[in-house]
């Protein structure tokens, strides 16, 4: 049952996702009434927080067993004994999932209001706390030590330092304000820190502000997957084409072993800082990053030996991740996308363009793994029928581990190369919230198979490029798959 509104588009939007999700191949599939349960379940399930928190453990410092273990006491301190369980995965086995309890339909809001920005209010929907730039108004007389109540303007239509706010508004859950309202708003410039100290929010997950910082990793769970099947080995040279903010990169390195050789890019000085210090922070030594714009990361000339940084030469990489830049459609919650069609269409002719160059930079018999986190056919699906057709070299190859759904029909792919693909699409689970009760009547491998589907949406294919031309015949890869 749905507790917040469906995310909803601009108009034009709203009516390009309505014939992606009804197109002629997958009406003939399901049938027009099943299509249309799946796309409004879609639409609902956006709206809402994953039902799951997913941390990866830092296998290069430490054992999962024990960081499970200090990450349990950890949440029962913040839950004030509250016994909620963290899972180990069977499949990804350097992963942490806790089960999200809400959505908390008895919670009382206070006269006092704080009204905060949609990207704030997302974060607080996946357990932060309230940080000051991220508070639009509150009300007239909020002091230090207020309870409050938080609510989400989902459509920025508040206006910055308002006493109050009669627009659309979503109740996020109540905290205690850390300062007055003079000086959240204060004349000397915006201020930095702790704003509002969530207490009583309507989706209960732990805050990971500086907790076990060096050992975990707050990460999606399909995040996750990918780097599995990039299956990077010790000694490799490995491209992360669009790196930032180096999630996936720090967890190639680690399933590495720390060895070998990570290039990390990203076209955003500030982002490649922040891979630069989340390798620092996890302690690996073989992530290498720089500033670079990924479509011109292909050499025509000869390098210099010692350069280090791109652009690179053709067949320089033994695998490559294209995590590609996107809609952003699947991610969760987001209950108003604001994204012009201008904008969401302007994407798959740059994720063509990386690609291309992606193809280039790959060694023959390499790994080419492509993902995004958005829903559409045009990023997704469509992407992989223009890239078999282009590259007769490449080749989609299984996932392992495949846990996520096949891909969607639509783009004149066949069955076989569907099942090759994984879509994690969110309607896939029931949106049915969850309690202390029900979660204690559930069975771990419940929980687990739950944890699969109720996650943000996703999409993942793997090509291996061979070795000599397809239409002469292909040569085994040389190496792991």
């Amino acid at each position: 049952m749905s507790f917040f509104p469906k995310i909803c588009f601009q108009y034009e939007v709203e009516e390009y996702l309505t014939t992606v999700f009804r197109n002629i191949e997958l009406i003939t599939a399901l049938g027009t009434k099943e299509a249309e349960n799946k796309y409004q379940s879609l639409l609902s399930h956006l709206s809402h927080p994953p039902g799951f928190t997913t941390v990866r453990v830092n296998t290069h410092l430490a054992s999962v067993k024990h960081v499970k273990k200090l990450l349990f006491e950890e949440i029962q301190k913040q839950f004030k004994g509250l016994c909620i369980p963290v899972l180990e995965h069977p499949k990804l086995q350097d992963i942490l999932l806790i089960p999200v309890i809400g959505p908390r339909r008895d919670l009382k809001t206070h006269e006092s209001e704080v009204i905060v920005g949609a990207q704030c209010g997302n974060a607080v929907l996946r357990g932060a706390h309230v940080y000051v730039p991220g508070i639009v108004s509150t009300s007239r007389f909020v002091k230090a030590g207020d309870l409050v109540s938080v609510y989400s303007d989902i459509e920025g239509k508040c206006k910055r330092g308002a006493k109050e706010f009669d627009g659309v508004k979503v109740f996020l859950g109540n905290g205690i304000s850390e300062l007055s309202r003079s000086e959240i708003f204060s004349s000397n410039g915006p201020l930095k820190g702790l704003g509002i100290r969530m207490i009583e929010p309507v989706y209960l997950s732990p805050s990971f502000d500086n907790v076990l910082p060096s050992h975990l990793f707050l990460q999606n769970l399909p995040s996750v997957v990918v780097s599995h099947i990039l299956n990077p080995q010790p000694g490799e040279k490995i491209l992360d084409m669009c790196a930032a903010p180096g999630g996936k990169t720090t967890h190639i390195a680690t399933l590495m072993h720390d060895q070998g050789e990570v290039i990390a890019m990203d076209k955003i000085a500030n982002k490649v800082k922040k891979i630069k210090q989340n390798a620092e922070l996890l302690q690996l030594n073989c992530i290498k990053a720089f500033c670079y714009d990924g479509t011109r990361a292909l050499s025509v000339e000869k390098r210099e030996d010692k350069q280090e940084g791109p652009p690179f030469l053709p067949e320089s990489f033994d695998r490559i991740l294209l995590d590609a830049p996107c809609s952003g459609m699947g991610q969760r919650p987001n209950m108003a996308y604001s994204s012009t069609l201008k904008e969401v269409t302007s994407y798959p002719p740059l994720q063509r363009k990386l690609f291309t160059v992606a193809v280039k930079l790959l060694k023959p018999g390499g790994i080419l793994v492509y993902s995004t986190c958005t829903i559409t056919l045009s990023e997704n699906e469509e992407q992989v029928a223009w890239a078999l057709k282009t590259f007769p070299c490449l080749q989609l190859h299984p996932q392992k581990p495949h846990i996520g759904g096949e891909g969607m029909k639509g783009a004149g792919l066949s069955l076989e190369q569907l099942k090759l693909l994984q879509r994690f699409d969110p309607s896939a689970a029931t949106l049915r919230g969850m309690d202390i009760n029900s979660l204690q009547d559930s069975r771990e491998d419940e929980l687990i198979s739950l944890a699969n589907k109720d996650c943000i949406g996703f999409f993942i294919a793997k090509f291996i490029k061979s070795t000599i031309n397809k239409d002469l015949g292909v040569q085994p890869e040389k190496i792991p798959q």
